[in-house]
């Protein structure tokens, strides 16, 4: 039994001392000596001109314009839209109200609902107690078109309680910028910009 014990001992020492010497083979030593580093430096940005800084300034611009007009018509053409003002003009050449508040003037079009409203702050309450005026109805015989210039043109009936008016929006080639014409009970034109909005109390 002893003898048997001492092989087994035996057996297992020579595998540990094998296995040992195996790993110690596959050990790969680096020699710091010959190890080489590289620093590697970005380039230095390229210098541009004058000329050559607003060429892509422009083009910046451009297609900052390009989005913005292709969200914008797409929300005229989808029917959720607000245009926020950000200037007034009363009648056909009346007196122009710069420097109003775009969230109390504003033109918005919910699908079959829209609202204009006017409140210039002046003092006096007005009709909406803003100062101003608030149609709200309901959109009728909605159209709208692309002129050779690639203007956009939305046209439609906002008739309600207290309003019945034509509305006549231009939206500006490459631009958010638009133009909001009313006629009929009450008119102005309404200029700011277009904006893709969905209220929630409309959907």
């Amino acid at each position: 039994m002893k003898k048997v014990l001492f092989l087994l001992c035996a057996i297992t020492g020579i595998t540990l001392v094998a296995t040992a010497q195996d790993v110690k083979d596959d050990v790969i030593d680096i020699e710091t000596n010959d190890v080489q580093l590289e620093v590697i430096t970005p380039a230095e940005p390229v210098k541009e001109s004058k000329k050559e800084i607003k060429e892509r300034e422009k083009r910046l611009r451009e297609l900052t314009d390009d989005v913005a007009f292709a969200k914008a018509s797409n929300s005229l053409r989808r029917g959720y839209f607000v245009l926020l003002a950000e200037n007034i003009q009363i009648g056909r050449m009346g007196y122009r109200h710069y420097g109003i508040n775009s969230n109390s003037n504003f033109v918005l079009v919910q699908d079959e609902d829209g609202i204009i409203q006017c409140a210039f702050n002046t003092g006096r309450p007005g009709a909406n107690g803003l100062g101003g005026w608030t149609g709200r109805g309901s959109v009728r015989n909605k159209s709208i078109k692309y002129d050779k210039n690639g203007d956009v043109h939305l046209q439609y009936q906002l008739v309600g309680g207290n309003v019945n008016v034509d509305v006549f929006i231009t939206l500006y080639h490459n631009s958010e910028y638009a133009m909001a014409h009313v006629t009929g009970g009450a008119e102005m034109t309404i200029y700011g910009r277009i904006l893709p909005y969905r209220d929630k109390d409309h959907r």
